[in-house]
C-alpha cells in the first residue's frame, strides 16, 4: 500500500497581526471588513483581481504588478505554502486580497506561509473579504483605487480624495533590473529589455539554448545594438504604456534596425505606440491564466495566461505597418500583431506563462526560428 506524507510548515503568526481588523475601502465608498495578513501598514493603490486557481507566489512576484493590490478570485490561498516558483527576488504588489489564508501550508517545497512572506516584505493584505461580491463591483464600475488599513477611525470624506488622487507613478523604473546581466547559452543570442520581466520570459529562451543579456528599461537602442545581438525581446512590465515616452522613442529605432523582436505585453503596447497605433485602458483587465485567443491565421484557439489593463486599439494602424494576429475570444479586444515590413511579431498574453498553460509557448521558438535558428526547447517550470 502506498504511503502518503504530508509536509507541513506553519511559523507562529506574530508579523502582521493575525486577528486584528482589517478594512479594504474603495474609492466609491465602499468597504469591507477583514482580518489583517502580512504587514500591518496602510497602502493605498489600483486594485485588480486575478482569476487563476494556482500560482500565486508567481502572482505575488510578477513585476506587473507594481502599484497594484491583487484580489485573488480562487477562494483559498497559502495551502502549499511558499515554493521557489517566483518570478523576480521579491513581490512587487501593493497589497494582497483573499477570502480564506489557509492556516496550514502542505507542499514538500514548502519553505514557509504566505503570511510569513508577506510580513517579511511588508507587503499589506487582508483576508476574510467576498472576493465575489469585490470582483462583481470591479466588473461593473471597473478597476478603482483603494486603501488596505488597520486603523478603525478611518472617516470616509478624508481617505476618498486621497484614493482618487492616487497614481501609480514611473513603475516601470521601479520594477526594471538596475544594470545588464548575462545568461549564457550556446545558441542565438538575445537581447531582453527589461520593462519589469518575469523570469520565465530569460528560461524560456534559455531552455531553447539562447544566451540571454537582460538589459534595464531605459537602456539606448545604440547601446543594444553595438552589442550585434541576433534578436530582440521586449518584456511584459507594469502601469500605463503611454507613460513610457523615452522607451518608445528608443523601441522604434530597435525597430527600424531591422532586427528580430518578439514581445510580450507591455513590450507589445509599446511596440504598438512606436508605430502610430493607440492604446486605451480597459473596463478591468485581463488576469488569470485561462483567456482563450484566437490565432487569425489558422483560426486555432489557445488558452492563455495574461495580466494587462490596458490593450492596443488597432483602428488606426494600417495593414502596411501591421495586421492583427491573435483576438481574444471572449471580448475581440487585439491580442496580437504581425508587423508586415520588418521581422517583427508581438502578443499581448504571456507565453511563458508562469502560472498558466504553456499552449502557446511555440511563440518562442517561431521567435528562434526568426533568428535563423532551430529550436530544441527543453520547458520547465523554476
Amino acid at each position: 500500500m502506498a504511503q502518503l506524507t504530508l509536509f507541513f510548515c506553519q511559523k507562529s503568526d506574530g508579523k502582521g497581526g493575525k486577528y486584528m481588523k482589517a478594512f479594504l475601502i474603495l474609492e466609491d465608498g465602499t468597504v469591507f471588513e477583514g482580518t489583517s495578513i502580512g504587514s500591518a501598514r496602510e497602502v493605498i493603490s489600483e486594485i485588480v483581481f486575478n482569476t487563476s486557481m494556482t500560482g500565486y507566489l508567481e502572482v505575488l512576484t510578477d513585476p506587473s504588478y507594481a502599484g497594484q493590490a491583487v484580489a485573488m478570485t480562487y477562494p483559498l490561498i497559502g495551502n502549499y505554502g511558499v515554493t521557489p516558483d517566483m518570478e523576480s527576488d521579491r513581490p512587487w504588489v501593493e497589497g494582497y486580497i483573499v477570502r480564506e489564508l489557509s492556516r496550514v501550508s502542505s507542499n514538500f517545497r514548502c519553505q514557509g506561509t504566505v503570511q510569513d512572506f508577506l510580513a517579511d516584505h511588508g507587503i499589506p493584505g487582508i483576508a476574510g473579504v467576498d472576493t465575489r461580491a469585490l470582483t462583481k463591483i470591479l466588473r461593473e464600475k471597473g478597476t478603482m483605487n483603494g486603501m488596505i488599513t488597520t486603523d478603525g477611525g478611518y472617516r470616509l470624506e478624508e481617505v476618498i480624495p486621497r484614493l482618487k488622487a492616487y497614481q501609480a507613478g514611473d513603475v516601470v523604473g521601479r520594477a526594471t533590473c538596475k544594470s545588464a546581466s548575462t545568461l549564457k547559452g550556446k545558441g542565438k543570442r538575445v537581447a531582453l529589455l527589461d520593462l519589469g520581466a518575469k523570469k520565465n520570459i530569460a528560461k524560456s529562451l534559455q531552455a531553447r539554448g539562447c544566451g540571454v543579456t537582460i538589459y534595464p528599461a531605459h537602456t539606448t537602442a545604440e547601446e543594444i545594438l553595438n552589442t550585434h545581438p541576433d534578436g530582440i525581446m521586449l518584456s511584459n512590465g507594469p502601469g500605463d504604456p503611454k507613460e513610457c515616452q523615452g522607451i518608445i522613442q528608443e523601441i522604434r529605432k530597435l525597430y527600424e534596425s531591422g532586427a528580430p523582436i518578439f514581445a510580450i505585453c507591455l513590450g507589445h503596447q509599446l511596440m504598438a505606440l512606436a508605430n502610430g497605433a493607440d492604446t486605451y485602458k480597459m473596463k478591468y483587465g485581463h488576469r488569470g491564466g485561462n483567456h482563450p485567443v484566437k490565432d487569425l491565421e489558422t483560426g486555432r484557439v489557445y488558452i492563455s495566461s495574461q495580466n494587462h489593463g490596458y490593450v492596443v486599439d488597432v483602428k488606426h494602424l494600417p495593414p502596411s505597418v501591421a495586421v492583427p494576429s491573435f483576438c481574444n475570444v471572449n471580448d475581440g479586444t487585439n491580442e496580437g500583431l504581425r508587423y508586415t515590413n520588418k521581422p517583427v511579431f508581438t502578443v499581448q498574453f504571456h507565453p511563458e506563462a508562469c502560472p498558466g498553460p504553456l499552449d502557446s509557448g511555440y511563440l518562442f521558438d517561431k521567435f528562434i526560428q526568426m533568428m535563423g535558428g532551430s529550436s530544441n526547447a527543453k520547458e520547465s517550470r523554476n
